[in-house]
């Protein structure tokens, strides 16, 4: 693909600053496309977040739906990824669309598998001791079971979110940009810069998003930090 990249030429140094500083800014530069893969990646987990959690809390009432549901949400997770990005372009055409509703597909297994894992984790004596306070079954969801049942639900959104982030990179292919756009064109021009910044600022988002949702896993675990302290 073409946008405007310069050629690498021979003799220039492994990363050339000149070459960022040229592409730093503007349509089709460095910040356009890390704002592009950002989108592509938050947007997908926050769309099957709010499908998964209402999902996730039916299944677990009505557990015969749980296998089919996991079934369902399987088969579209094993599709490859840019086989599943070409399937949508003949209804949704190219561009982000298909890679926004491919990607939300891929985050719904996880997001529900953990969803029903962290409310199957809430101790039965604590539902009993939230019945016996004269709460009801609305109240003891809300005020119980997804509070319980969060650490392990955003364990679920980390493990969805880096998938993503890394996934989002082929998004280039059917011209939906982010930083796959820097990645392939560098591939395709053997210049080594576009490669290493694209490359790089895909594993900065995917090491922040997990090191930040880890950080709020273990707040939403008092329980633990009070144990790490004791010891």
């Amino acid at each position: 693909m073409n946008n405007g990249f310069a050629i690498e030429e021979e003799g220039q140094p492994f990363i050339d600053w000149a070459w960022i500083l040229r592409h730093f800014w503007g349509d089709g530069g460095i910040v356009d496309a890390f704002f592009q893969h950002l989108y592509l990646s938050l947007v997908p987990v926050a769309v099957a977040l709010a499908i998964s959690l209402p999902v996730g809390i039916f299944v677990h009432r009505k557990r015969w739906l749980y296998a089919p549901t996991t079934a369902l949400t399987g088969v579209l997770y094993t599709i490859p990824s840019l086989a599943f990005f070409v399937m949508l372009i003949p209804i949704m055409g190219t561009g982000q669309r298909p890679v926004l509703v491919a990607l939300t597909a891929y985050s719904l297994l996880i997001l529900i598998r953990n969803t029903v894992t962290g409310l199957d984790s809430v101790p039965e004596e604590t539902k009993d001791a939230a019945r016996g306070m004269g709460l009801t079954n609305r109240q003891i969801l809300l005020g119980v079971e997804i509070p319980l049942a969060l650490p392990v639900i955003v364990a679920g959104i980390r493990i969805a979110t880096v998938t993503v982030v890394g996934i989002a990179s082929i998004a280039d292919f059917i011209g939906a940009g982010g930083l796959g756009d820097l990645i392939f064109d560098g591939i395709g021009r053997q210049f080594a810069t576009p490669i290493i910044v694209g490359g790089g600022l895909v594993a900065l988002i995917a090491i922040c998003a997990d090191l930040g949702l880890y950080r709020i896993e273990g707040w939403l675990r008092p329980w633990a930090r009070r144990a790490g302290k004791a010891a």
